[in-house]
Protein backbone atom coordinates (compact mmCIF):
# COMPACT_ATOMS: atom_id res chain seq x y z
CA UNK A 1 0.00 0.00 0.00
CA UNK A 2 1.46 3.36 -1.02
CA UNK A 3 1.23 6.24 1.43
CA UNK A 4 -0.41 9.27 -0.16
CA UNK A 5 0.90 12.80 0.37
CA UNK A 6 -2.48 13.86 1.79
CA UNK A 7 -2.28 11.08 4.37
CA UNK A 8 1.21 12.14 5.41
CA UNK A 9 0.09 15.77 5.67
CA UNK A 10 -2.80 14.80 7.93
CA UNK A 11 -0.45 12.77 10.17
CA UNK A 12 1.95 15.70 10.46
CA UNK A 13 -0.88 18.12 11.20
CA UNK A 14 -2.21 15.83 13.93
CA UNK A 15 1.27 15.37 15.44
CA UNK A 16 1.90 19.14 15.52
CA UNK A 17 -1.53 20.16 16.75
CA UNK A 18 -0.53 20.53 20.40
CA UNK A 19 3.09 21.57 19.82
CA UNK A 20 3.69 25.20 20.89
CA UNK A 21 4.96 27.36 18.03
CA UNK A 22 7.84 29.68 18.99
CA UNK A 23 7.27 33.38 18.45
CA UNK A 24 8.87 34.88 15.37
CA UNK A 25 12.40 35.99 16.09
CA UNK A 26 12.84 33.47 18.91
CA UNK A 27 15.36 30.66 18.41
CA UNK A 28 14.32 27.15 19.34
CA UNK A 29 17.05 25.46 21.38
CA UNK A 30 18.29 22.21 19.85
CA UNK A 31 20.21 20.89 22.84
CA UNK A 32 18.92 17.74 24.53
CA UNK A 33 19.94 16.00 27.74
CA UNK A 34 20.17 12.22 28.18
CA UNK A 35 19.96 10.69 31.65
CA UNK A 36 22.19 7.81 32.71
CA UNK A 37 20.31 4.64 33.64
CA UNK A 38 21.78 2.23 36.16
CA UNK A 39 21.48 -1.37 35.01
CA UNK A 40 21.45 -4.49 37.13
CA UNK A 41 22.41 -7.24 34.69
CA UNK A 42 21.74 -10.46 36.59
CA UNK A 43 24.05 -12.83 34.81
CA UNK A 44 26.89 -15.08 35.88
CA UNK A 45 28.18 -15.15 32.31
CA UNK A 46 29.93 -11.83 32.93
CA UNK A 47 31.97 -11.01 36.01
CA UNK A 48 31.01 -8.20 38.37
CA UNK A 49 34.15 -6.32 37.28
CA UNK A 50 33.08 -6.54 33.64
CA UNK A 51 29.58 -5.32 34.42
CA UNK A 52 30.89 -2.45 36.54
CA UNK A 53 33.35 -1.45 33.82
CA UNK A 54 30.53 -1.47 31.26
CA UNK A 55 28.35 0.77 33.42
CA UNK A 56 31.27 3.17 33.73
CA UNK A 57 31.66 3.19 29.95
CA UNK A 58 27.96 3.92 29.52
CA UNK A 59 28.17 6.82 31.97
CA UNK A 60 31.04 8.23 29.91
CA UNK A 61 29.09 7.98 26.65
CA UNK A 62 26.08 9.74 28.19
CA UNK A 63 28.29 12.54 29.53
CA UNK A 64 29.97 12.95 26.14
CA UNK A 65 26.64 12.95 24.30
CA UNK A 66 25.25 15.71 26.51
CA UNK A 67 28.41 17.77 26.01
CA UNK A 68 28.21 17.34 22.23
CA UNK A 69 24.52 18.27 22.27
CA UNK A 70 25.26 21.48 24.18
CA UNK A 71 28.14 22.36 21.83
CA UNK A 72 25.95 21.79 18.76
CA UNK A 73 23.40 24.23 20.13
CA UNK A 74 25.75 27.14 19.47
CA UNK A 75 28.03 25.63 16.80
CA UNK A 76 29.01 27.69 13.75
CA UNK A 77 27.01 26.27 10.84
CA UNK A 78 28.20 28.87 8.35
CA UNK A 79 31.71 27.46 8.38
CA UNK A 80 30.68 23.83 7.93
CA UNK A 81 32.76 21.94 5.37
CA UNK A 82 33.97 18.34 4.78
CA UNK A 83 37.68 18.99 5.42
CA UNK A 84 38.21 21.13 8.52
CA UNK A 85 34.94 21.78 10.27
CA UNK A 86 34.16 21.86 13.99
CA UNK A 87 30.50 21.35 13.12
CA UNK A 88 31.27 18.19 11.11
CA UNK A 89 33.34 16.79 13.99
CA UNK A 90 30.51 17.42 16.44
CA UNK A 91 27.96 15.69 14.20
CA UNK A 92 30.22 12.63 13.87
CA UNK A 93 30.75 12.56 17.65
CA UNK A 94 26.99 12.89 18.12
CA UNK A 95 26.27 9.76 16.04
CA UNK A 96 29.03 7.83 17.83
CA UNK A 97 27.76 8.68 21.31
CA UNK A 98 24.05 8.35 20.52
CA UNK A 99 24.57 4.80 19.29
CA UNK A 100 27.00 3.95 22.08
CA UNK A 101 24.50 5.15 24.67
CA UNK A 102 21.35 3.50 23.36
CA UNK A 103 22.90 0.28 22.03
CA UNK A 104 24.43 -0.33 25.44
CA UNK A 105 21.06 0.30 27.07
CA UNK A 106 19.33 -2.14 24.71
CA UNK A 107 22.08 -4.72 25.26
CA UNK A 108 21.82 -4.56 29.05
CA UNK A 109 18.02 -4.80 28.84
CA UNK A 110 17.91 -7.86 26.57
CA UNK A 111 20.48 -10.12 28.29
CA UNK A 112 20.86 -11.67 31.71
CA UNK A 113 17.62 -13.65 31.85
CA UNK A 114 18.00 -16.74 34.04
CA UNK A 115 14.85 -18.25 32.54
CA UNK A 116 15.46 -17.44 28.87
CA UNK A 117 12.76 -19.01 26.75
CA UNK A 118 11.14 -17.96 23.49
CA UNK A 119 7.57 -19.09 22.89
CA UNK A 120 6.83 -20.51 19.45
CA UNK A 121 3.60 -18.49 19.31
CA UNK A 122 5.35 -15.19 20.14
CA UNK A 123 5.65 -12.46 17.53
CA UNK A 124 9.45 -12.59 17.89
CA UNK A 125 9.65 -16.30 17.09
CA UNK A 126 7.15 -16.16 14.25
CA UNK A 127 8.79 -13.18 12.54
CA UNK A 128 12.27 -14.66 12.91
CA UNK A 129 11.10 -18.02 11.52
CA UNK A 130 9.32 -16.26 8.67
CA UNK A 131 12.31 -14.16 7.57
CA UNK A 132 15.05 -16.78 8.03
CA UNK A 133 13.11 -19.89 7.12
CA UNK A 134 13.42 -21.25 10.66
CA UNK A 135 14.63 -20.09 14.07
CA UNK A 136 17.90 -22.06 13.96
CA UNK A 137 18.97 -20.37 10.74
CA UNK A 138 18.54 -17.00 12.43
CA UNK A 139 20.70 -18.15 15.36
CA UNK A 140 23.49 -19.32 13.06
CA UNK A 141 23.36 -16.06 11.09
CA UNK A 142 23.32 -13.98 14.30
CA UNK A 143 26.41 -15.80 15.60
CA UNK A 144 28.20 -15.34 12.26
CA UNK A 145 27.44 -11.60 12.35
CA UNK A 146 28.72 -11.35 15.91
CA UNK A 147 31.93 -13.09 14.93
CA UNK A 148 32.32 -10.71 11.98
CA UNK A 149 32.11 -7.41 13.89
CA UNK A 150 35.38 -5.50 14.21
CA UNK A 151 34.88 -4.21 17.74
CA UNK A 152 31.20 -3.50 17.41
CA UNK A 153 27.77 -5.06 17.61
CA UNK A 154 25.47 -7.67 16.15
CA UNK A 155 21.92 -6.39 15.83
CA UNK A 156 18.69 -7.96 14.64
CA UNK A 157 16.59 -5.15 13.24
CA UNK A 158 13.56 -4.47 11.09
CA UNK A 159 14.32 -2.88 7.72
CA UNK A 160 11.58 -0.48 6.71
CA UNK A 161 12.95 -0.68 3.15
CA UNK A 162 13.09 -4.47 2.84
CA UNK A 163 10.01 -4.92 5.06
CA UNK A 164 11.60 -7.78 6.94
CA UNK A 165 13.96 -8.46 9.84
CA UNK A 166 17.69 -8.69 9.12
CA UNK A 167 20.92 -9.17 11.06
CA UNK A 168 23.44 -6.34 10.86
CA UNK A 169 27.20 -6.27 11.53
CA UNK A 170 28.07 -2.95 13.17
CA UNK A 171 31.70 -1.86 13.42
CA UNK A 172 32.50 0.51 16.28
CA UNK A 173 29.23 2.25 17.16
CA UNK A 174 28.09 3.73 13.88
CA UNK A 175 29.65 2.02 10.87
CA UNK A 176 27.73 -0.19 8.39
CA UNK A 177 24.27 0.51 9.81
CA UNK A 178 21.66 0.50 7.02
CA UNK A 179 19.17 3.36 6.95
CA UNK A 180 15.61 2.63 8.02
CA UNK A 181 16.42 -0.07 10.58
CA UNK A 182 14.76 -0.54 13.99
CA UNK A 183 16.85 -2.61 16.45
CA UNK A 184 15.12 -5.40 18.39
CA UNK A 185 17.97 -7.70 19.55
CA UNK A 186 21.39 -6.31 20.48
CA UNK A 187 24.62 -8.01 21.61
CA UNK A 188 27.82 -6.09 22.31
CA UNK A 189 30.83 -7.63 20.53
CA UNK A 190 33.54 -5.18 21.54
CA UNK A 191 36.58 -7.01 22.93
CA UNK A 192 36.39 -5.12 26.23
CA UNK A 193 32.96 -6.69 26.80
CA UNK A 194 34.18 -10.26 26.97
CA UNK A 195 38.00 -10.31 27.09
CA UNK A 196 38.19 -10.18 30.90
CA UNK A 197 36.00 -13.29 31.19
CA UNK A 198 36.52 -15.15 27.89
CA UNK A 199 39.90 -13.93 26.61
CA UNK A 200 39.84 -14.42 22.81
CA UNK A 201 36.92 -16.85 22.83
CA UNK A 202 34.28 -14.52 21.41
CA UNK A 203 32.08 -17.39 20.23
CA UNK A 204 31.62 -18.78 23.75
CA UNK A 205 30.71 -15.28 24.94
CA UNK A 206 28.11 -14.89 22.16
CA UNK A 207 26.66 -18.31 22.98
CA UNK A 208 26.42 -17.31 26.66
CA UNK A 209 24.60 -14.06 25.84
CA UNK A 210 22.18 -15.83 23.50
CA UNK A 211 21.39 -18.44 26.14
CA UNK A 212 20.35 -15.60 28.45
CA UNK A 213 18.39 -13.41 26.04
CA UNK A 214 15.43 -11.73 27.72
CA UNK A 215 12.68 -12.74 25.33
CA UNK A 216 10.02 -10.85 27.28
CA UNK A 217 11.85 -7.59 26.66
CA UNK A 218 12.57 -8.59 23.05
CA UNK A 219 8.89 -9.43 22.50
CA UNK A 220 7.96 -5.90 23.63
CA UNK A 221 10.32 -4.49 21.00
CA UNK A 222 8.88 -6.70 18.28
CA UNK A 223 5.34 -5.61 19.21
CA UNK A 224 6.29 -1.94 18.91
CA UNK A 225 8.18 -2.54 15.67
CA UNK A 226 5.24 -4.36 14.14
CA UNK A 227 3.10 -1.27 14.73
CA UNK A 228 5.69 0.83 12.93
CA UNK A 229 5.91 -1.75 10.12
CA UNK A 230 2.20 -1.29 9.38
CA UNK A 231 2.82 2.37 8.59
CA UNK A 232 5.42 1.37 5.98
CA UNK A 233 3.37 -1.50 4.57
Amino acid sequence: MKISESFLESVVEEALRDVPVPKRGKRTDEAYVVQTKKFNVRTESLSEKSKAAHQELLDGYVKALNEVSAALDTADREGANPNNSAFRSLKIDEAHNINATFLHGMFFDNVGSQSSRVAVDSIAYMRIARDWGDFNRWQKDFIACGMSARNGWVVTCYSTFLKRYINVVVDLHCLNIPFGCIPVIVVDCWEHTYYRDYLKDRKSYIYAMMQELNWEKIEERFEKTERVAKVYA
